[in-house]
């Protein structure tokens, strides 16, 4: 399996993908871990695409994140695709709740919401939606895709998987 979890920041793709790594035992990548640096600065655009491509040689792998510049490489590589669209409250209420929390999927914590990525958020399903499904048509052949519009969905899913 070589899966991809997608979405609006905020809709839980990484507590998706770790639930969905503990139940197949496979490589989870946080794209958050590769592109962001402690020091708050981020890798240069083509050594975060080197990376992804070498992680993309393995066998199997689940890859977290959005990162919409490189979805498309990702589509190419991968036989899964999990997208989680979801209510823009759902998605802002996400990120609300993890301000100030250490996460394993970044390697700072949050300490406010910042107002530019509140609005990323807000337009995430006007700016960003339509492209992302143009994607899913046209690599729709030879892959499972998998939308959910609601946490309980998924969480449904994730119940009844066994690998």
């Amino acid at each position: 399996m070589k899966a991809i979890i997608i979405g609006c920041p905020g809709a839980g793709k990484s507590t998706f993908a770790r639930k969905l790594q503990e139940k197949t035992n496979l490589p989870l990548y946080y794209l958050d871990m590769l592109w962001h640096k402690p020091d708050r600065t981020k890798r240069k655009r083509e050594e975060f695409d080197e990376i992804l491509r070498e992680l993309m040689k393995k066998e199997e792998w689940i890859m977290d994140g959005n990162y919409q510049r490189t979805l498309e490489m990702r589509l190419k590589e991968c036989d899964t695709v999990i997208l989680l669209d979801y209510p823009v409250e759902v998605c802002l209420s996400g990120v609300n709740s993890r301000i100030g929390k250490k996460r394993i999927d970044m390697p700072w914590v949050e300490e406010q919401f910042d107002e530019d990525f509140k609005q990323e958020i807000i337009h995430f399903s006007e700016e960003k939606l339509p492209e992302i499904y143009q994607l899913l048509e046209k690599y729709k052949e030879n892959r499972n895709i998998i939308i959910f519009h609601s946490r309980e969905e998924a969480e449904e899913y994730l119940e009844k998987i066994s690998i």
